[in-house]
């Protein structure tokens, strides 16, 4: 069972996204907060596998909140609820430690599965939103290009081509299954990917494997 924190302020909004979740009988709604600060709190006390947070909160917003709870709660992964057109958020985001981005219109399937990626220690960003961030990179691919692919030649081949499966999406079962061996195994590399890397999360990692060319862009 995937035990999630929901805090979003508006009520409308959290009973919306609660129904979407508790309708896969795998996902369980173990509290829910109106405010950053209060989400901080009941993560602290409910250890809930995801937290679920809105980005814009009153007392404290959801990007101060998930920074928090990254040093608070290191095991809950947190995804950020946001509306088409917050990217000024992202980067700060991503910096913080979040390792997903479900869109408040996305579809209720996306909203699921994001949950689901994240509970898994994957990373999940909506479509729309993992195109805005594709079409940011893009701008300036050539010269981060050149810096990721230094910085992936510090990784050994098959580092490499677990960093490459992390960039495509796929969680650590997934990838322990594509590779042959066991799930213990994969986070061991995972581990040691983010240090070489010196990143702080798999969604971090994921960008460098994007900007080395090692995950083709959608479509491609």
């Amino acid at each position: 069972m995937i035990r999630v924190l929901l805090a979003d302020d508006e009520a409308m909004i959290r009973a919306g996204v609660r129904a979407i979740l508790t309708a896969d009988p795998g996902i369980e709604v173990v509290a829910e907060a109106g405010d950053g600060r209060a989400a901080v709190e009941l993560a602290l006390s409910h250890r809930p596998d995801v937290a679920v947070l809105d980005i814009r909160m009153p007392r404290m917003d959801g990007l101060a909140a998930a920074e928090e709870l990254r040093r608070a709660v290191p095991d809950t992964a947190v995804a950020m609820l946001t509306t088409f057109g917050e990217d000024e958020y992202i980067e700060r985001a991503l910096a913080g430690g979040v390792s997903g981005f479900l869109l408040k219109s996305g579809d209720p399937h996306e909203l699921i599965a994001g949950v689901r990626a994240v509970a898994e220690g994957a990373a999940f960003l909506s479509p729309k939103v993992a195109h805005r961030v594709i079409t940011e990179l893009s701008s300036g691919r050539m010269t981060r290009g050149t810096s990721a692919r230094a910085r992936t030649r510090a990784l050994t081949p098959r580092e490499t081509e677990v960093l490459a499966l992390v960039g495509a999406g796929l969680s650590n079962q997934e990838i322990a299954a594509r590779l042959h061996v066991v799930e213990g195994t994969v986070k061991a590399y995972v581990s040691a990917i983010l240090a070489r890397l010196e990143v702080r999360n798999r969604v971090q990692a994921a960008i460098v494997a994007y900007e080395a060319g090692l995950v083709a862009e959608p479509g491609e």
